[in-house]
């Protein structure tokens, strides 16, 4: 029997994660489409690979050190001083290789790597149009594989130090992933500077009409479904087989090791999605770029605490931090002259760290972590600075929360973009000249991208007719 629980758990295990890969490409798919529709037609084919090249160059940065900066420094330096150089996820690893004996390690691995792309493509959609595709594949670098990743180490691991010592607690990335990339996003675009025409003589922000409002909208739909994934592979799949005489079971913990429910998420991520999608609509007066964003809004704002959560929370904490988001956008844009071509800083960066601090307060004196049988996790010495619960566990707190999403914020996302964009400004890696810009980035192959209207479609045909002698 033993041996058959084990066989199931690792069978499951390793389907749930390949099936988590598979939805979180869809939020590729809707990346693409998402900025392609917000580009003009002079840009398409540059936005689109520009994105597309994000996902092998972060995948393989994943796999150089990625991956062995979250295993490696989950307690250093505060659990430990030490870093170990043999985390099992170096590249020349034999579990990231096909063996027999190793079923999990390659789709956690995969897993881990799609997270670090959506990360990376948050910066691409709001500096289209002007930034050099060599600039932002290095930001992606940045952004994808190491700005979320030490965060993820230190505060989502259930053995980080931040987690066990200052009680954090963010489920699905609010302010772990979401943050720090919209964050640095911000940064990179105060280097970088606004689209030629974006604000007029007084300041004034102009608007730059969707090239394709349709993709656009199929694009947002398309990250609603990778967000399934997102959700899904933020969770340690586990089957625990209840004792003789014992009823309780679970298929699934979070990352904490607590156990939870995929039925009870499933109804925080749509009430979610339904708060942020009605307040959207409702504060931009029924502007649709707004009111599909706002439904992104709405799952980020929440996604700290939606294990916890009861789906009307949910939805009360997304409407507001949609609300939070859409304001604050368009005061930064009027007051700084930020140029965020998608509002990829508002409804990442900005109900980031508004979720990673609400769930402090929402989720106080829950446990921050819980060793669980098959979670893997262990608890350090001294752990629970800001208080534990009778069981010696640390719990959430307020001050946990807030001290590390803004650490994240700031740390890892803000000053290091800035310095990033500073550099790479400074080498003219950054920004396309503006002869460049306003001709349009894709160049020669302009009329390519819309054969028909732009009339070398007719051309070539005309050309053919010719030639046939018909």
């Amino acid at each position: 029997m033993e041996n058959e629980t084990t066989a199931l758990t690792t069978l499951f295990t390793e389907f749930y994660f390949f099936m988590t890969v598979v939805l979180m490409f869809f939020i590729h798919v809707g990346f693409c489409m998402y900025e392609v529709g917000v580009s003009r037609t002079k840009n398409l084919q540059h936005t689109l690979l520009k994105n597309t090249m994000a996902i092998p160059v972060v995948g393989l940065a994943f796999l150089l050190f990625g991956m062995w900066l979250y295993i490696a420094l989950q307690g250093w330096p505060v659990a430990t001083s030490s870093v170990s150089l043999e985390t099992g996820f170096e590249p020349w690893s034999k579990t990231l290789a096909p063996n027999l004996s190793d079923h999990i390690s390659g789709v956690f691995w995969a897993a881990f790597a799609l997270f670090g792309m959506t990360a990376a493509s948050i910066v691409s959609g709001a500096i289209i149009e002007r930034a050099k595709t060599t600039g932002f594949l290095i930001i992606a670098v940045y952004v994808g594989a190491v700005a979320w990743v030490i965060p993820a180490a230190w505060g989502w691991a259930g053995n980080g130090w931040m987690t066990q010592y200052l009680g954090f607690h963010d489920q699905y990335c609010s302010a772990v992933l979401h943050a720090p990339a919209g964050f640095a996003t911000l940064g990179v675009l105060m280097a970088l500077g606004p689209r030629i025409g974006k604000f007029g003589p007084t300041g004034q922000p102009r608007e730059i009409p969707l090239h394709n409002p349709w993709m656009t909208t199929l694009g947002i739909f398309f990250i609603y479904i990778g967000f399934f994934g997102f959700y899904a592979a933020c969770h340690i799949p586990i089957v625990n087989v209840a004792a003789e005489g014992q009823t309780a079971f679970w298929t699934t913990t979070n990352i904490y090791g607590v156990p939870i429910t995929l039925s009870g998420v499933t109804l925080n991520f749509l009430f979610s999605l339904f708060g942020g999608l009605i307040t959207a609509y409702l504060i931009s007066g029924g502007n649709s770029f707004w009111t599909y964003s706002g439904g992104l809004a709405g799952i980020i704002s929440a996604s700290a605490g939606n294990d916890f959560y009861h789906p009307i929370l949910a939805l009360v904490v997304a409407s507001a931090g949609t609300a939070m988001a859409y304001t604050l956008h368009n005061f930064v844009e009027r007051r700084f002259k930020i140029d965020d071509a998608v509002g990829a800083v508002a409804v990442h960066g900005y109900c980031g760290v508004f979720g990673g601090v609400v769930a402090g307060f929402l989720l106080w004196g829950y446990p921050a972590v819980m060793p669980s049988p098959g979670a893997l996790i262990t608890l350090s010495e001294g752990v629970g600075w800001f208080g534990t619960n009778a069981e010696g566990l640390p719990i959430v707190t307020p001050m946990g929360n807030i001290i590390v999403t803004l650490v994240f914020a700031l740390g890892f996302g803000l000053i290091p973009g800035y310095i990033l964009g500073q550099i790479l400004k400074g080498f003219g890696l950054l920004r396309v000249p503006a002869p460049v810009e306003v001709k349009g980035l894709d160049g020669e192959i302009v009329p390519l991208t819309y054969p028909a209207i732009s009339g070398t479609e007719a051309e070539f045909d005309a050309l053919a007719k010719s030639e046939a002698k018909v």
